[in-house]
């Protein structure tokens, strides 16, 4: 047996993939992970803007790429039927263009996720958010058997609404959140499993591919999912 067959069979997440033509999640291994930590040095976001609740994109590109391993590092072992982080490099075209996460909470009650994601800049601007978002709805839905899917974005974070109303979301209200010291807007958007169920042919259609799941079936029985919850 092979380390990557071993591994994926203590850590299920670990053998985790969605894949659509030139476009894929995958779970991050540390050979991804340094590469995610120097594209995230490299510039995500304008100095002047901040689209993150903590302020973890400031600093020196070498402090940035720290801050991005210590948050990987931390959260691998989040996982178990109550609750679970996964965090999928985002590869185009086989190189890595950013971060799409799935967390749960309550899991075994609620069957909610939420989803959270990033981009560096040089990738921005060409549709990959929209269909990596995609990506991650189709894992929740049809991988796991989420009910829900929740995300959100401060109001001044434009493409990131957009994102999401171009998916599908129905607004579910804004709340006010702390960022660097100030109040601001926070929007919250809900994907319904029923609404995804009428959007999942459209999405299909904008991926331009067949979507591919795997890793699924073993992840499901450690987080205790089932399709047709």
């Amino acid at each position: 047996m092979s380390q990557t067959d071993a591994l994926a069979r203590l850590w299920p997440a670990s053998a985790l993939s969605v894949r659509a033509g030139d476009l894929e999640l995958r779970w991050i291994d540390d050979e991804l992970l340094v590469q995610i930590a120097q594209l995230a040095g490299r510039g995500i976001h304008d100095p002047g803007t901040m689209p993150f609740e903590h302020p973890w994109s400031r600093g020196t590109p070498d402090e940035v790429a720290r801050s991005v391993l210590a948050f990987q590092w931390g959260i691998r072992n989040r996982v178990s039927p109550d609750a679970f982080t996964l965090e999928f490099a985002v590869l185009h075209d086989g190189v890595v263009a950013g971060v799409q996460g799935i967390t749960a909470n309550e899991w075994a009650v609620l069957r909610r996720v939420t989803t959270g994601s990033w981009l560096g800049h040089a990738h921005q601007g060409r549709g990959i958010g929209t269909r990596m978002r995609m990506l991650a709805l189709h894992f929740a839905f049809e991988g796991i058997g989420a009910r829900e899917a929740t995300s959100g974005a401060f109001v001044d974070n434009g493409p990131s609404n957009a994102v999401s109303r171009r998916v599908g979301y129905a607004p579910d209200g804004a709340f006010h959140v702390a960022r660097e010291g100030v109040a601001v807007l926070h929007n919250r958007f809900a994907m319904s499993r029923e609404r995804w169920e009428t959007l999942r042919g459209d999405h299909a259609a904008a991926l331009g591919a067949p979507i591919e799941l795997r890793g699924v079936e073993a992840f499901r029985a450690a987080i205790g999912a089932t399709v047709d919850s």
